[in-house]
């Protein structure tokens, strides 16, 4: 049976206290809630404190560049259909060095799930803003405060109409949990931006601030309409809506190719006068 103990368990190297811990504890929980053994899953992640959280785990894991990940999990996923694949990173790296990447994979629908620690700074490198950074907020490296506007990940995923777009807290674990759960249900591009203070160099954006902001979505409420996600997407402040914001069933970017669904493309033979044909009808 696949459960959180069947995860690996080492000493990680974040600070006592940061949300990554609950980001970890709650992917383990949705890994076993889908029944998902180490062989089942593929870890991407980029360069960061969130992007270590794959290490921690007991599962395949490639480390891409800074900003890379979701180019090497596109690759992945078309190689080997059946694997299901997970990109893990932090808003800097997503958002920031990335941000070509995710609107890229967004534009595919690929089936492949993104999970981003959104912590509103760059961890690792010491506290630098990043692009979810709020107006105002003050740094070592911008002292006189953050003069642009931040980035909404959650607007510009369903403007474009990505797949599944959630929003989860790092301080509520069985709803990140859930809301991983059913993005790697979800056939096509998924996103689950989790917001997850970090208690080092973010003391504006803490634990208790969100806790007083987060209110989960009503039961009533439909992801499939566009127009409200649209609404949603843009709510921040002293609401902050957690929960599934927008979904559809947009074909995902394999289905197109028949041929991929079968089995991964190593497992097949190479037919090499078919082959030899090609290479010199090129010639």
């Amino acid at each position: 049976m696949v459960n959180t103990k069947s995860q690996t368990h080492v000493e990680t190297a974040w600070c006592p206290g940061c949300g990554n811990h609950s980001i970890l504890e709650a992917v383990k929980q949705a890994l076993a809630a889908c029944h998902l053994g180490p062989q089942d899953v593929l870890f991407v992640s980029g360069i960061g404190q969130a992007a270590k959280a794959p290490h921690y785990l007991d599962a395949n894991v490639f480390n891409g560049l800074h900003g890379r990940a979701l180019p090497v999990a596109t690759g992945a996923k078309l190689a080997n259909p059946k694997q299901v694949v997970l990109v893990e990173s932090g808003d800097g790296c997503t958002y920031g060095e990335g941000g070509n990447h995710f609107l890229a994979a967004i534009r595919r629908n690929i089936n492949t799930t993104l999970l981003v620690h959104n912590n509103q700074v760059y961890g690792l490198t010491k506290g630098q803003a990043s692009p979810t950074s709020g107006e105002g907020f003050v740094t070592k490296a911008q002292p006189e405060g953050v003069f642009s506007e931040p980035f909404n990940p959650i607007a510009v995923a369903v403007a474009l109409r990505a797949g599944f777009v959630a929003r989860s807290f790092s301080g509520k674990v069985d709803h990140v949990a859930e809301m991983i759960q059913k993005a790697v249900e979800h056939r096509g591009f998924a996103l689950v931006d989790i917001l997850q203070p970090c208690v080092s160099f973010n003391k504006v954006n803490t634990f208790a601030w969100y806790r007083q902001r987060c209110t989960p979505l009503p039961g009533d409420y439909d992801p499939s309409d566009w127009e409200m996600a649209m609404k949603k997407a843009m709510e921040w402040g002293d609401r902050i809506p957690i929960g599934v914001i927008y979904r559809n069933d947009r074909m995902a970017f394999e289905d197109h190719f028949p041929f991929l669904g079968r089995e991964p493309l190593g497992h097949r033979g190479v037919d090499t006068v078919r082959l030899r044909e090609f290479m010199m009808g090129l010639a």
